[in-house]
């Protein structure tokens, strides 16, 4: 049995539009013999509780782990006047991702702009603090995940996604490895080492045990001395899969593993097939 689920974010290319949606989404990712799906709620949180009922019943049914990519508008250093617009998007996804069956519910955390990182995280944690804490009132049992993110004008470091999760309960970082390869902007954060060292640092972080419940995102991805451009076909691109892979398996990690390429279910199902080939064959 593999350690990691696989599986793609946002509907498989290939869905039919019969039941089509969220729905027909779970259907395809298991007529694939893939295993997990991140609902791409990214533009807005569009759905109603009849909708969810029906999304989880299909996740139930078919034993696919959900997961949704809350609207890229949010962000944790808004000004006063923008933050509430911005809390509501979270806190949109989080609930009605509940209804729907997902566990976990990741978000882009926004950007510094130009503000000292040590100034903005204290107004980060504690505006994620008090989301966690309506969520729990409401008996909404969700991680919230905060991404790593591409360029370094973003927040969404290693280091500020560890130092959410440690600071605020019921938050977990997911780890897009392309961004961390990205945001380094000058072909490093691609190597055996340097993902141990990730690994080393998350699980200092946030203890050992945390490296059996990774959120993983993976595609290609073109980058510049800025940082991202914008996701490729993995196999386009300079990103060293086995070099990873290697990492989580000597790491004995596991969770899930979602694919963002252009060519979603061809790369995802590439990635599975990597996995097996290097772990799991003979």
């Amino acid at each position: 049995m593999r350690p990691f689920r696989f599986g793609t974010v946002g509907s498989p290319l290939s869905t039919p539009k019969k039941p089509g949606g969220s729905v027909g989404a779970v259907y395809q990712i298991a007529s694939l013999g893939l295993s997990a799906l991140e609902l791409g709620w990214v533009q807005a949180v569009r759905v109603t509780p009849e909708t969810c009922a029906q999304i989880a019943m299909a996740a139930k049914e078919t034993e696919i782990v959900l997961s949704v990519h809350a609207p890229y508008f949010i962000n944790l250093n808004a000004s006063d006047d923008e933050w509430p617009k911005s809390r509501q998007r979270l806190m949109d996804a989080a609930y009605y991702g509940f209804l729907a069956g997902a566990t976990d519910i990741v978000f882009h955390p926004g950007s510094y702009f130009g503000e000292r990182t040590a100034q903005v995280m204290g107004k980060v944690v504690s505006r994620l603090q008090g989301c966690v804490e309506e969520l729990q009132a409401k008996g909404i049992k969700v991680t919230l995940r905060p991404e790593t993110m591409g360029k370094s004008a973003m927040i969404g470091s290693l280091e500020d996604v560890l130092l959410m999760s440690r600071e605020v309960p019921q938050v977990q970082p997911c780890l897009d490895f392309a961004h961390l390869h990205a945001r380094a902007g000058d072909g490093s954060m691609n190597s055996y080492n340097e993902w141990t060292r990730v690994l080393d640092a998350y699980a200092s972080a946030l203890g050992e045990d945390s490296l059996k419940r990774l959120h993983i995102h993976l595609s290609g991805i073109e980058y510049s001395a800025k940082g991202e451009r914008n996701h490729l076909p993995i196999r386009e691109s300079d990103f060293n899969v086995e070099a990873l892979f290697t990492a989580l398996h000597d790491r004995d990690c596991a969770g899930r593993i979602l694919c963002e390429s252009p060519n979603l279910e061809t790369d995802a199902l590439w990635m599975q097939e990597t996995w097996d080939t290097l772990f799991t064959s003979g």
